[in-house]
């Protein structure tokens, strides 16, 4: 094994991490001086590499866009969220209730005439592009007719809703709470309500410039008027399997 000669204790000195890189003609054979300590060169270069290849695998990420959605089979339910597509949680039963229920009881806002309210365009599980990297399929959508006298049309949508509604998932409560809260507050979306199937609540969120503010949480048993759709009363327990 070949021996190299090392300082001796009273020259040596601390190694300080991000100090100045030392001066390269200072050498010796396999291996590289480093401020009055010797380091193998290799697992200094090697290092190095790593960096370099990580900094240029960051550089090259490429966020993606409704683009890559359309790209998708068509039976792939997908979001953008921050760049990434990320894969909307399979619905279960109970999910499936709360969106059938919300739905039921929004049919007289969508629908003219008939004695109810009207003055909204209802969609279910459209994609919408808020931002260029920020492109979500909430489960349900409005937009009031009296900004909108067209439905709105294509995919992904453009216009930004007056409400929106998730119920959440197991896997992608996080999002629905953290993620999209700051994005939909941020693109000013008037309105957002979450309908918690484990825990029957309903939650609805108004807009105020510092941030969303908690306008109404409910839970089974309750009957409520919950703003914006406070023209006919709603009775929580239709979210979770209960009749009308």
């Amino acid at each position: 094994m070949e021996r190299v000669r090392r300082p001796s204790p009273a020259r040596r000195r601390p190694f300080l991490h991000g100090a100045p890189s030392c001066d390269r003609s200072t050498q010796l054979r396999g291996h590289e001086r480093l401020d009055g300590w010797e380091e193998p060169a290799g697992d200094v270069r090697r290092d190095r590499a790593r960096y370099t290849a990580a900094m240029s695998s960051s550089a090259a990420r490429r966020l993606a866009t409704a683009a890559d959605l359309l790209a998708l089979p068509g039976d792939a339910r997908s979001e953008v969220v921050a760049g990434t597509v990320v894969e909307k949680a399979a619905p279960s039963g109970e999910h499936s209730l709360a969106q059938s229920g919300l739905t039921m009881f929004l049919g007289s806002f969508h629908r003219r005439g008939g004695g109810g309210p009207g003055g909204w365009w209802i969609l279910v599980e459209v994609d919408i592009e808020l931002e260029p990297h920020e492109v979500y399929r909430p489960d349900v959508a409005g937009w009031r007719r009296e900004g909108h006298p067209a439905p709105p049309r294509g995919r992904p949508l453009r216009t930004r809703p007056d409400w929106i509604c998730e119920v959440l998932s197991p896997s992608n409560a996080r999002t629905d709470l953290v993620t999209k809260f700051r994005v939909l507050h941020r693109c000013g979306v008037p309105h957002y309500w979450i309908v918690d199937p484990e825990r029957e609540l309903l939650v609805v969120h108004r807009w105020e410039p510092a941030g969303y503010l908690t306008a109404l949480t409910a839970g089974r048993g309750e009957t409520v008027r919950a703003e914006p759709f406070d023209a006919i009363e709603l009775p929580i327990g239709i979210l979770f399997g209960d009749e009308g």
